[in-house]
């Protein structure tokens, strides 16, 4: 009977612990489980704090980037104003230079009219080709600018220098071959092929004076010269006198 009442009281005792182990396997697997979710969900926010670390890099760098874009905008508004006010000055200034352009054609022309006799047929020819592109379309305003002042360097290269050219001259209603000798613009002789007669171009009355003979042996050397047949010397000419500017 004690026996009995032993073992029952085993089998009482044995179902409950049996019950609480069972209990405490399911709270384990309950435990792992929630352990997994938040492992998971742990994972899943480290996840999301690293790409928002990373988006909120990359909108540093964008803001920086557009801060900098911002600027460059900014410089080429502003150098946009400065070129239009460059473009606005150049408009003002072309309604300036194209009345000055014609105004130096003339004033080149009248000159060369006024200005000692030689060359005159390349000098005319260059001042009307210069009074042509004036009105041509084709060439810029910028180019015919240039060409006048092409044009005044030439003949102010024209009074730094002597030269001796051929030509034909009249003398007493008779054609004359001859050989024109320049010095610069101080003066302009004519002295015949065969060495026999000279002259001088008088400015004020325009006409040629004939040179006293004793001059026609210095005359030639002087065209020698020019014509770099000879070395520089030492020659005796008369010259103009001087007059006042007017």
């Amino acid at each position: 009977m004690v026996a009995a009442l032993a073992f029952a009281g085993s089998n009482l005792v044995a179902a409950p612990l049996t019950d609480v182990q069972k209990a405490d396997g399911k709270m384990h697997v309950a435990a792992e489980k929630s352990q997994q979710k938040i492992d998971k969900y742990y994972d899943q926010a480290q996840d999301m704090l690293f790409e928002y670390g990373s988006t909120e890099d990359q909108r540093e760098s964008l803001k920086g980037y557009n801060d900098y874009v911002a600027g460059l905008v900014a410089d080429q508004e502003e150098s946009m104003k400065l070129i239009q006010a460059d473009i606005d000055y150049v408009e003002t200034l072309r309604q300036g230079v194209v009345p000055l352009m014609f105004k130096m054609v003339e004033t080149l022309e009248q000159f060369v009219a006024l200005d000692l006799p030689f060359e005159q047929e390349t000098r005319k020819n260059r001042v009307e080709n210069l009074k042509s592109l004036l009105n041509s379309a084709e060439v810029s305003l910028a180019e015919k600018y240039r060409l006048i002042l092409d044009a005044y360097d030439i003949e102010n290269d024209y009074g730094r220098f002597v030269s001796a050219t051929e030509g034909k001259l009249e003398v007493d209603g008779k054609e004359v071959l001859v050989d024109f000798f320049r010095l610069g613009r101080v003066a302009l002789y004519a002295q015949s092929q065969d060495q026999k007669g000279a002259w001088m171009y008088d400015a004020k009355s325009k006409t040629w004076n004939k040179l006293e003979d004793r001059y026609l042996r210095e005359l030639t050397k002087g065209i020698r010269i020019a014509r770099k047949q000879g070395a520089n010397d030492l020659f005796e000419l008369p010259i103009p006198a001087a007059e006042a500017a007017q």
